[in-house]
């Protein structure tokens, strides 16, 4: 750097200050520097601001049409577990860095995520408990083909039943009629929503039909033994967790946004099956017809191979992504960006 001895230079939010330790105050600081220094100075300001705009203008503004209706959908969801009534979760320690690939990963949460789970709500509430039978009947390898059975597609069919007369769903279907994303036939868009989540393809070249979207998206998948794909629902984590082929690492967070035992989403790091996912992201508590009713929306309301919408659920602020795999879904996940409504502005009294 070009800087005489006793001189500072600090950048901070488009500004560029001078400041002199040498003692001699202000109009000795102009006098340790040469021109080439204020030019430099310049440079850095115009620098800073033009990156600041481009940062700006890089986020999305908030969906506010997308927020209203699943805000509606999140009222709408009656099956939806109720934090420390219906589970607990234990948040822990921040997960530290690591990178993808990687087996090896410091334990930061020594307890697992969820302590408790009430298990005769989700085998007494049928969508949870047809979601459940669902779980088993993939490869969790990609490159492996998957084969599905009579009794497996009959139990996919009984899931999409179930979901269809949820009211989340039905009012989902309603929402994507008027803009005329779907058609008002049930029959239909049950098809339309099995092309969309259960529709195989394939993920690995040169291999066979090895996944769909609801395989990647609340199941999980592994990639060439090195790395987990997918894997975004809380309700396949805790029976993972449960039966110890998952362990809960810690979550990833902002410093002035931790969360708590109430949040709805979290980003998290855990290994699978030895595998390391470091960094993971899944609603906690909600409904699969939920998740799935608001997925489908992003997925049928964008033609984009990929689509971010930034929205406000409940008190979080997240951004929601779903990647297409052509008429079927490749992936969809929340991204937690704050919450117990952080994002607000505060309302000041005059």
């Amino acid at each position: 750097m070009l800087f005489k001895p006793g001189l500072d230079l600090a950048v901070s939010e488009g500004f560029c200050s001078l400041s002199c330790t040498c003692g001699r105050g202000i109009m000795a600081a102009r006098q340790c520097v040469k021109p080439v220094m204020y030019r430099f100075c310049g440079l850095l300001v115009l620098l800073t601001l033009c990156l600041s705009g481009l940062d700006a203008q890089s986020r999305p503004a908030v969906n506010q049409e997308l927020s209203d209706i699943f805000n509606e959908l999140w009222r709408l969801d009656e099956n939806r577990l109720t934090p420390v009534t219906d589970y607990n979760i234990s948040v822990q320690g921040r997960a530290s860095f690591v990178n993808q690939g990687s087996h090896v990963v410091r334990d930061y949460a020594l307890q697992p995520l969820f302590s408790n789970v009430n298990e005769n709500k989700l085998a007494n509430t049928t969508t949870y408990s047809r979601f459940m039978k669902l779980l088993n009947n993939y490869e969790r390898s990609t490159g492996v083909a998957e084969q599905v059975t009579a009794e497996e597609q009959t139990e996919i069919d009984l899931f999409l039943t179930a979901v269809l007369e949820t009211k989340v769903m039905k009012r989902a279907h309603q929402y994507l009629v008027s803009k005329a994303k779907s058609n008002s036939d049930l029959r239909r868009f049950k098809s339309q929503l099995n092309l969309i989540w259960f529709n195989l393809y394939h993920r690995q070249k040169n291999a066979g039909l090895d996944s769909c979207g609801f395989e990647h998206v609340f199941v999980g998948e592994t990639k060439s033994g090195t790395e987990i794909i997918g894997f975004h629902n809380w309700i396949q984590f805790y029976l993972q967790e449960k039966s110890t082929h998952l362990d809960y690492k810690g979550y990833k967070a902002r410093s002035l946004d931790l969360p708590d035992q109430d949040d709805h989403v979290l980003n998290l790091q855990f290994s699978w099956h030895g595998l390391v996912k470091p960094v993971g992201s899944a609603f906690i508590g909600t409904s699969p017809e939920f998740e799935m009713a608001i997925f489908t929306i992003v997925f049928l309301m964008n033609t984009e191979r990929s689509t971010t919408v930034l929205v406000n659920i409940d008190q979080c602020r997240m951004e929601l992504v779903v990647i297409r795999h052509g008429r079927s879904l490749g992936t969809a996940y929340p991204k937690l960006l704050s919450s117990n409504s952080r994002h607000v502005t505060p309302q000041h009294s005059g």
